[in-house]
């Protein structure tokens, strides 16, 4: 198709911006809401080839909206830029980043030709904040009709699987003693996190096969010879949806009860942000995608739909999947057996390997929103589901 002779041309034209810009993410790993330097870097690339820009937007300091053009459909590139805690980039973000950024831009060359509207939707504190659940709740995607993001993986997958997830914090208080002169005064908080522990173990004979359940203790104690009174944890819950997630949730949360009840201490349970959602990606986009993947030199290997069903991780991409039309393939790095939130897969988000993904992948996710935008039914449909806040999951 004529209309997409440009993106190519476009995308060698900031080449080297978008992988400085890739490599700058990975060197300097900022957790979430705390990425000030990835977002600088994001929005002064943007603003600087002509998109519009509006930083710290929803009360977020380090989130963004890039807008570009004035056509009728708009199509949100989405990019996330935060790292792991200890182990920096070691789900690729940095990859994703530059990615959208790169799509947007090229897509941008054919904005008014094909009647879109392109936005960069940056999205702070994915791995551990929820930040599209708040931006959706504060309208920073009213009025996208479909948003696009591609994630780094082992290899390539067009339809991946992703499950619903709660997380939340734990915190047991108990009364200290001298563990040796006088331990009957104690109410040992450790304790009650330990029958937690051991419910929870117990309770995985009754879950599904795809309910999950894992964990840390943030504090355990101050020295041995007090008794533990004061107790912290963090802990995640999946399912396979939203409605499983909401019968698992209450029956983890009794274990933690129940280790109150046993060790008479208290315990508090707080959320971290609201549920992350199972995804659901448009299925006609993700058609498009694989044309415009297979166009620019990328190749889905055949997969067991099982072993494509237990690499499920989870995203907050998932609540913008249930209000919005959206796509959210895989992009892989050659990296198996290092996988992501493994400080080895951290190291190939900066290789060649990395840069080839996100110059091809920006240009699938180029491609499909214009052949969104060019297919009559597809961009009729897209035009009839503009999103508001009032939507959100």
């Amino acid at each position: 198709m004529h209309i997409k002779l440009g993106i190519a041309e476009r995308i060698a034209e900031v080449e080297d911006d978008l992988l400085r810009l890739s490599h700058e993410i990975h060197a300097n790993p900022e957790q979430g809401f705390e990425e000030v330097k990835a977002a600088a870097w994001l929005t002064d690339l943007l603003a600087g080839v002509g998109f519009s820009v509006e930083v710290g937007v929803c009360d977020l300091s380090t989130a963004f909206v890039a807008s570009y053009g004035s056509g009728p459909l708009q199509v949100a590139f989405v990019a996330e830029y935060d790292a792991l805690p200890g182990i920096g980039h070691a789900c690729g973000h940095n990859v994703i980043a530059a990615l959208s950024t790169g799509a947007a831009i090229a897509a941008a060359r054919v904005a008014d030709e094909a009647g879109l509207t392109v936005k960069v939707i940056g999205t702070p504190a994915q791995e551990l904040g929820g930040g599209k659940i708040l931006m959706m709740q504060r309208g920073a995607f009213d009025g996208v009709h479909a948003a696009m993001m591609a994630h780094p993986a082992p290899l390539d997958v067009a339809d991946v699987t992703t499950l619903a997830m709660s997380h939340f914090d734990v915190e047991y208080t108990g009364r200290e003693s001298h563990a040796s002169m006088f331990p009957e005064n104690g109410l040992n908080a450790l304790d009650g996190m330990t029958v937690a522990q051991t419910a929870i173990g117990l309770l995985r004979q009754q879950m599904r096969a795809t309910d999950r359940v894992h964990g840390v203790i943030r504090h355990g104690g101050d020295a041995p010879h007090v008794t533990p009174h004061h107790i912290t944890a963090e802990y995640m819950i999946r399912a396979q949806n939203l409605a499983e997630l909401e019968q698992l949730e209450p029956r983890v949360h009794n274990c933690f009860q129940a280790g109150a009840l046993a060790s008479g201490t208290t315990v508090k349970i707080d959320r971290y942000h609201p549920a992350y959602a199972e995804l659901r990606q448009d299925q006609a986009l993700l058609a498009l995608y694989r044309e415009n993947a297979a166009a620019n030199g990328r190749a889905f290997p055949h997969l067991d739909p099982e072993l494509v069903r237990r690499a499920a991780g989870a995203t907050d991409m998932g609540n913008v999947s249930h209000a919005i039309p959206s796509l959210h393939p895989a992009i892989g790095l050659d990296s198996f057996p290092a996988v992501p939130h493994q400080a080895d897969f951290a190291a190939f988000g900066n290789t060649p390997v990395a840069d080839r993904a996100i110059l091809q992948g920006a240009a699938a996710l180029a491609g499909t929103a214009v052949d969104a935008a060019t297919a009559a039914d597809l961009r009729t449909r897209l035009l009839a589901s503009a999103y508001t806040a009032q939507t959100a999951v």
